[in-house]
């Protein structure tokens, strides 16, 4: 096992009941290459989930008191997706401290989006058991700070293409140009990683499991961007 101790320091949260922080590490590979050997973080993530779900969605309601039901839940469905929690991973090295099957590990699973987003649903699932809901949701708020943070307005998730062309051509007649950066896993399981870039400039990445999907998150990252510092009109 890898150090806790210094996983832990990161994470900003000491387990009472270590075991529950090393369940919430034990990919589910591990109990399919040795089914008799031990438990994984599939329960766990089920649990998480929904505690996750639960705090960013009073977040989202108190920091949008405009908004209904429809723009909030799409943010929320935004914020817990597989990427994006996937991203909010390696803040912590999560992966590096991942349990995983010998076959799982020579497959590239510590960088696997499905895996690191399955990883820290587990662990605020574990978080919830070990110190109840007031330390999952310092855990989550503290996970997601920059997110809410950058997050002054909800952009349209239906078409983010299309909503961050508008908006770059509003001040450039330059279009956007996306960019695949990076294709892993295996044949049947693949994951993409996209940037977008205008005029030269990198203004978001993002990860799916097409490159449309992969396209479609870069676009959004960059809107979260803009929204937050707007480029610069020329004079």
């Amino acid at each position: 096992m890898s150090d806790l101790a210094a996983l832990q320091a990161r994470l900003g949260y000491v387990f009472q009941n270590p075991d529950l922080l090393c369940l919430a590490l034990t990919h589910p590979s591990v109990t399919h290459e040795h089914p008799a050997s031990q438990e994984d973080n599939q329960r766990l993530e089920f649990l998480g989930d929904a505690v996750l779900g639960l705090i960013l969605a009073r977040a989202l309601y108190e920091k949008f008191p405009g908004l209904s039901e429809g723009p909030l839940t799409k943010a929320r469905a935004q914020m817990v997706n597989r990427d994006a929690l996937a991203q909010q991973t390696h803040q912590f090295a999560l992966g590096a401290h991942l349990v995983l099957s010998r076959g799982e590990e020579l497959n590239g699973g510590r960088e696997r989006p499905s895996a690191l987003a399955d990883a820290i649903e587990a662990l605020i699932g574990a978080v919830f058991l070990d110190g109840g809901f007031e330390a999952a949701r310092e855990f989550v708020l503290r996970c997601f700070r920059e997110s809410f943070a950058e997050c002054a307005e909800i952009p349209s998730l239906d078409n983010p293409k299309g909503e961050l062309q508008e908006l770059l051509q509003a001040g450039s007649p330059a279009a956007p140009r996306y960019q695949m950066t990076a294709a892993t896993g295996p044949d049947h399981d693949r994951d993409f990683e996209c940037a977008v870039f205008h005029e030269g400039v990198e203004l978001g990445r993002g990860c799916g499991k097409s490159k449309r999907a992969a396209e479609s998150e870069a676009a959004l990252a960059a809107l979260g961007r803009l929204r937050a510092t707007p480029l610069e009109k020329p004079e």
